[in-house]
């Protein structure tokens, strides 16, 4: 028997990997831009929106396919659903790196939003349903792992190929990595995104989706190699319970139409509040634009594209922290530690921008690159900027936006009166607060919170409005810091993660070491 629970415990394990790949492209996908922000700009003369357009795209059609990803996947199956997304990613990756044109790259990157829209609601759920009960924290949080090392690649992958452009080494050169740095950095994603869509193969279909197709005898095979055979009776009869309680074969519109009945309103409330807190506190400004954010501690690019590096290491460190202790002290104290160490990290950000200053001296303007002409710098010249806001203002007005934006690293490194370190400080403690909480909580927390006839429409649909607050995050960032500045943008986010702090404490159950659908009965009352 115990030979049989860790052969189990193993297969489970492998299974969670290769379902939650989707994740490690999201990742990837996700973080990858940040590195091609610097070349995007002067390449296709992007303005701020513009530029968070691009980086945005991606989840804008992510949001879409949040919505229908669920009763999709009720539909035709999480397997197949997940191979049509690992096919989007491959073709996204591509499509992002030949690109011709500012439209085709948002095109390219738009049909990427799409699979990381579907594989975010599709991978925890698939995962959650195959889980038994002591171990689905754990298993659905290595989903969240293997998205944040797939950030942690990504940001290698960049540092590499930046330093890879500037060596002068042959093989750069008659490979363009030189001339085409940002190309390659997006189109690396192809080779993962082919893994992916092989591996995929070898997992089996939800049992809870085989029950709902009426296919018994195929869920108890799954159930059975997963937890053993003793438990795939009752868990199958649990499961027909559960499903035959309200009909799983509904229309989509009455189960939309079921979601909003006062029944299931606490735990729709619940998820929502979440999954608005988990974009609010400004996580995908950090890891969609870190290289760029490291920038404006007057560090320079290569050492904000090292230090983007121990925003992807740390990252992981934590989440692995987070999936030993989600089983074992549970949702909500992890959520409340997170999200008070989330406003202290970002406080701290805000105060080292607001105590910086900003004077570009003759000795620095001399040794700017020659490619800025240096006459423009004349009334900007031996002249003290007391905020960030007002120094960019008045270098963009001399020398033109593109130009500054194009040199903007360059320029911050040689005016900037700040402390990196505090900068440096408090973008890593948010990364760790988050990666052990809001990170891997929140997607548990949907897959859990549910009950099973209604579980794939509902998390498509909390899924949906934590996607919405996503792309406004990505969206207006750039504009934020050109027309906020530093201290305020950081401050914000600070502030809506102290107010998450009150919410959670205040309204949130606690769901660990509870089946399914031992939750349904609890968390739901009858119509």
């Amino acid at each position: 028997m115990m030979m049989q629970n860790k052969t189990s415990s193993g297969q489970m394990t492998r299974l969670a990997l290769i379902i939650s790949l989707g994740g490690f492209l999201f990742g990837f996908d996700a973080s990858v831009i940040s590195g091609a922000i610097r070349f995007l700009v002067p390449e296709f003369g992007l303005s701020d929106l513009a530029l968070g357009w691009v980086v945005a795209s991606l989840t804008f059609t992510s949001t879409l396919a949040m919505m229908v990803a669920g009763p999709l996947s009720d539909r035709i199956g999480r397997k197949k659903l997940l191979l049509i997304i690992a096919f989007m990613y491959a073709f996204s990756a591509l499509f992002s790196a030949i690109a011709p044109t500012y439209g085709i790259l948002v095109a390219a990157r738009m049909l990427g939003g799409l699979a990381v829209g579907a594989s975010l609601i599709i991978a925890p759920m698939y995962i959650a349903e195959l889980s038994p009960p002591e171990k689905r924290g754990r298993m659905v949080s290595i989903n969240q792992l293997n998205i944040v090392i797939g950030f942690s690649a990504a940001y290698f992958s960049n540092y590499f190929l930046l330093q890879a452009s500037g060596s002068g080494a042959e093989w750069v050169q008659s490979m363009g990595i030189d001339t085409n740095t940002w190309r390659w950095m997006l189109g690396v994603e192809l080779l993962p995104a082919l893994a992916y869509f092989g591996t995929l193969f070898a997992v089996p279909e939800s049992p809870r989706w085989l029950v709902m197709q009426g296919r018994e005898e195929e869920a108890a095979v799954v159930i059975g190699q997963l937890s053993g055979e003793a438990e795939a009776t009752a868990q199958i009869q649990a499961i027909k319970e559960s499903v035959q309680a309200k009909d799983a074969g509904d229309p989509l519109g009455q189960k939309l139409r079921r979601l909003f009945r006062p029944t299931l309103r606490k735990v729709l409330w619940v998820a929502a509040i979440v999954g608005i807190l988990q974009q609010l506190t400004g996580v995908n400004a950090i890891f969609f634009y870190a290289p760029f954010i490291f920038e404006q501690s007057g560090i320079g690019s290569d050492a904000a594209f090292s230090q983007a590096i121990y925003v992807g290491l740390l990252n992981v460190v934590f989440t692995l922290i987070a999936m030993s202790l989600i089983d074992r002290i549970g949702r909500k104290p992890l959520l409340l530690v997170g999200l008070l160490g989330i406003a202290l990290s970002m406080g701290l950000v805000s105060y080292g921008f607001q105590q910086a200053t900003y004077e570009l001296t003759t000795a620095a303007v001399a040794g700017l690159p020659e490619s800025i002409d240096r006459s423009l710098l004349a009334q900007v010249t031996d002249v003290a900027y007391e905020d960030d806001l007002a120094f960019k203002t008045a270098l963009k007005a001399a020398l033109g936006r593109t130009v500054y934006v194009a040199n903007e690293a360059v320029i911050l490194q040689s005016a900037a009166n700040i402390n990196p370190t505090l900068i440096l400080t408090g973008i890593l403690g948010f990364v760790a607060f988050f990666a052990v909480s809001l990170g891997p909580v929140m997607w548990v927390l949907f897959s859990e919170l549910f009950p099973n006839y209604i579980r794939a429409v509902a998390v498509s649909f909390v899924g949906f409005i934590n996607s919405v607050v996503s792309f406004s995050v990505q969206q207006f960032f750039p504009w934020e810091l050109a027309n906020l500045g530093n201290a305020l943008t950081f401050g914000l986010f600070g502030g809506f993660a102290a107010i998450g702090f009150l919410l959670v404490w205040r309204l949130l159950p606690e769901t660990k070491s509870r089946s399914l659908e031992e939750l349904e009965k609890e968390l739901i009352t009858d119509d």
